[in-house]
């Protein structure tokens, strides 16, 4: 089993769905992404809070065997996150953005999270995912990740980070606002073209699923089937939690087990929108992972 390192934000969050609504809870990239992740694999973990952020996370973090000597809790107050959700849950109002300790965050890595096997770079800025990739020793894996703001305010830094990874995970609004193609198939096409040495593209398509290519081979999942969702915030850091995971479970890396890695990954998704914030990733463990891989295995042979 391969170690994975991670390195992305840590927030409090205010949340509004259709469903209800939250106020201080725990978010950010790297804290959904761990706890989706730790289901399969162990997980190192470099982030920033303040000393408000809840203590119960970090215990939850801990029994997780998530490794938490690259997480920093300093003075002053976390990454502040507002947002209200629209009916379809598809799209959502930014209501309040506060950096706070997180404005200065400079990722600082224990020596011995230097040497782990595959490497996540979360949503943070790319002059950190940067920096994070000239001081590591030569993961065997580099996935990243990043979101709009980033696409258009250093779209160059973004182009640099995606080639000098081996996986590269994107939402298609954000894929179609980085390649300016209509059609998220064209845009796939494109990154490809720009970045050769990608072993794989991993589109996220929300409610409708995720679409997955290297260039040869294609790949299309829908999104496992829910009756309800409550909140959709961290789905795409929990789907990507669970896929890393499970790449780094099996240690292989060929383009048909990084088909087998979106299926764990859409079904960690499905636990993350069940419920609020991280309560979602708290209510389920290998077997029920297990169960629902074969439901979604049922659901989409013919």
């Amino acid at each position: 089993m391969k170690k994975i390192l991670v390195v992305g934000s840590v927030g409090i969050d205010d949340i509004e769905t259709p469903a209800g609504k939250v106020e201080k809870v725990p978010g950010g990239s790297a804290v959904y992404f761990s706890l989706a992740a730790s289901m399969f694999a162990k997980v190192n973990f470099v982030g920033v809070a303040g000393s408000d952020f809840p203590q119960e996370t970090i215990d939850l973090m801990k029994s997780r065997d998530i490794d938490l000597k690259g997480f920093e809790i300093v003075e002053g107050k976390t990454f502040r996150w507002s947002g209200r959700y629209h009916d379809d849950m598809d799209r959502r109002d930014t209501l309040l953005t506060e950096l706070n300790v997180f404005e200065t965050f400079k990722p600082k890595l224990p020596d011995e999270y230097k040497n782990s096997e595959i490497l996540f770079l979360a949503n943070i800025h790319p002059d950190l995912q940067l920096e994070v990739l000239k001081n590591v020793n030569k993961p065997e894996l580099i996935i990243s990740d990043t979101m709009n703001f980033w696409i258009n305010s250093v779209p160059e830094k973004v182009v640099e980070v995606i080639r000098k990874s081996d996986i590269f995970i994107i939402n298609d609004t954000e894929l179609l606002l980085m390649t300016g193609e209509r059609n998220f198939l064209s845009g796939a096409d494109r990154i490809l073209e720009e970045c050769p040495q990608l072993k794989a593209l991993i589109v996220k398509l929300g409610k409708f699923g995720i679409y997955a290519t290297d260039g040869n081979d294609e790949f299309f999942l829908p999104a496992f089937p829910l009756r309800q969702v409550v909140d959709p915030t961290g789905a795409g850091d929990s789907l990507a939690g669970g896929f890393t995971g499970y790449l780094a479970k099996t240690g292989i890396y060929t383009f048909q087990n990084i088909k087998t890695a979106c299926v764990y990954g859409s079904i960690t998704a499905s636990y993350s929108v069940n419920d609020f914030s991280i309560q979602g990733l708290k209510e389920f463990d290998l077997d029920d992972i297990k169960s629902e891989y074969d439901i979604f295995k049922k659901l989409t042979t013919f």
